[in-house]
């Protein structure tokens, strides 16, 4: 029972790859970063052991994209890729979690009465605001950069966008959308710690 609920929390996780919807604009971006990294000291990169989207034990070909577009991502910066002993570590992970949008809309209506004194009916308008209620499931890809000598995250990013239905080839579109968002918001490069402007 313990495994399949484990295995549950793992095909949950991947949904956030499977299914991350952007709209027209692509997925909101937020970055953090430690103050105190020195990123001149980074030149090498390699993957966290265990990466945290494959904890389960096994990789899939959602898993296996988002390396091949981190890999691409991290060279155009001018880290070199090294199987042991990297300056930075690369981890990836996705959570879902269910949302709900609360608004209110103004109304008007109208109550009839009907005047003896007249003969006639007249309406008395009134006001009012009319609760909406829409929940929806919210989709976070992030990724986490990690001093390897420190085991010590340094600079995070995460995708967030609402998950709808796709076909698989746009899933893969949308991974490579958000892994490109995300490392479009990294201002540095391989051994350098003066920044470079971002989008």
């Amino acid at each position: 029972m313990n495994a399949m609920r484990f295995d549950f929390r793992h095909v949950a996780v991947l949904l956030v790859a499977l299914l991350l919807a952007a709209c027209a604009t692509g997925p909101r971006v937020r970055t953090d970063y430690d103050p105190s990294a020195d990123f001149s000291r980074y030149r090498t990169w390699g993957f966290y052991k265990p990466i945290a989207m494959e904890e389960s034990g096994y990789s899939s070909w959602i898993s296996d994209r988002i390396k091949d577009d981190v890999r691409r991502e991290m060279e155009a910066r001018g880290y070199r890729y090294v199987e042991s002993d990297p300056d930075l570590q690369v981890n990836f992970q996705g959570i879902v979690r269910e949302k709900t949008d609360v608004w209110s809309v103004p109304r008007t209506d109208y109550q009839y009465f009907y005047s003896y004194r007249r003969r006639a009916y007249f309406a008395m308008p009134f006001w009012y605001d009319d609760t909406q209620v829409h929940q929806y499931t919210e989709g976070t890809l992030t990724v986490d950069l990690v001093d390897a000598e420190r085991n010590r995250m340094v600079w995070t990013g995460a995708a967030i966008g609402r998950v709808t239905k796709r076909t698989p080839h746009e899933r893969l579109a949308e991974v490579d959308k958000a892994i490109a968002s995300i490392f479009a918001q990294y201002p540095y490069r391989a051994g350098s710690t003066v920044p470079v402007a971002t989008d």
